[in-house]
């Protein structure tokens, strides 16, 4: 027996008793007309009527306020405005900032409860990733706890960048491919005719390298030693950057102070452009006037931000047509 077969026996029962509860009403649908339809939560909305594009499905409104303003306390609510029954569906949230991850499980059970067949949940950024071990005793594993959670409902997930180690998606109990939001910031390097790809890091190496091939440019990386969890140090290294137009990737931006290091380092190397581009934007505390150090600044629209200018939804697209 499967991790997620007893979580499902659970979710089970929990429905088996609501049965007595006629408040909703299911909606008849015509099941020879099944076909794939996308849900998106409040905070993944754009993202997933890209997908739905892309996808050429049905895009299914949620209602996400019963009263206007919603509840006093900021509890979250959601509403399915059309019929899921028999669908495979696909729901698109990030677990970012938290009450989305309740958000996330509020709209899973709907879909469940509504008669979907299957749900392939997306979660472009996996909030609470970061934890993949146990350092402690008495810690829980984060990024595991949220995949049990999310196991409940849905059948399989796909996530992007994940900020733990890759392999944590191997321990979750439902099937976890995590997909490479590279090709689309490599897409757009190349767009804007960048000489070279820079990784901040040995570990956004690998990124480098994949969105440098694309972009048809060479690639390096920096070498960074952490202080802790606001302090870094940027090593010395000669880069050939003279003259030059240079991409920063990474997976994530929070405070902004890699990127801000990185691009001084290259201005003082002679960089005459620098570009900081990630897949995931949380532009946090001084972000904004830490990233002054870069003359553009991208990412994805896994998170929604005043510097999203790159979407993710052909990469999730193709994920999911490879799902079967």
């Amino acid at each position: 027996m499967s991790f997620a077969q007893p979580i499902r026996t659970l979710a089970v029962g929990y429905r088996g008793r609501e049965k007595s509860d006629d408040s909703y009403t299911l909606t008849p649908y015509d099941v020879s007309g099944r076909q794939m339809k996308v849900v998106g939560g409040s905070t993944s909305v754009l993202l997933a009527k890209g997908l739905a594009s892309e996808l050429s499905a049905g895009y299914v409104e949620v209602a996400f306020e019963r009263h206007p303003g919603g509840f006093p306390d900021g509890e979250r609510y959601v509403r399915l405005l059309g019929s899921v029954t028999g669908e495979h569906v696909i729901l698109v949230q990030t677990t970012y900032p938290d009450p989305m991850i309740v958000e996330l499980f509020l709209l899973a059970d709907a879909i469940r409860d509504a008669g979907a067949r299957r749900i392939t949940a997306v979660v472009p950024y996996f909030g609470y990733g970061r934890q993949d071990k146990r350092f402690l005793e008495g810690e829980a594993i984060s990024a595991k706890t949220i995949a049990k959670h999310i196991a409940v409902d849905c059948d399989e997930l796909l996530t992007m960048a994940i900020p733990a180690n890759p392999e944590i998606v191997r321990t979750f109990p439902l099937p976890t491919k995590e997909v490479s939001g590279m090709p689309a910031i490599g897409r757009y390097l190349k767009g804007a005719k960048i000489d070279a790809v820079l990784a901040p890091d040995q570990g956004a190496l690998r990124l480098a390298k994949e969105a440098s091939t694309i972009a048809g440019v060479p690639f390096d990386s920096l070498v960074k030693k952490r202080i802790d969890s606001y302090t870094v140090e940027i090593g010395a290294k000669t880069l050939a950057v003279k003259g030059k137009s240079v991409g920063i990737v990474d997976d994530v931006i929070s405070t902004g102070g890699t990127i801000a290091m990185a691009a001084k380092e290259l201005r003082a190397q002679g960089a005459k452009r620098v570009i900081a581009a990630c897949v995931h934007g949380l532009f946090v505390d001084k972000a904004e006037e830490n990233l002054k150090a870069c003359d553009d600044v991208i990412a994805t629209d896994t998170i929604q931000s005043k510097f999203t200018k790159v979407s993710v939804a052909p990469e999730f697209a193709a994920a999911i047509r490879a799902l079967g």
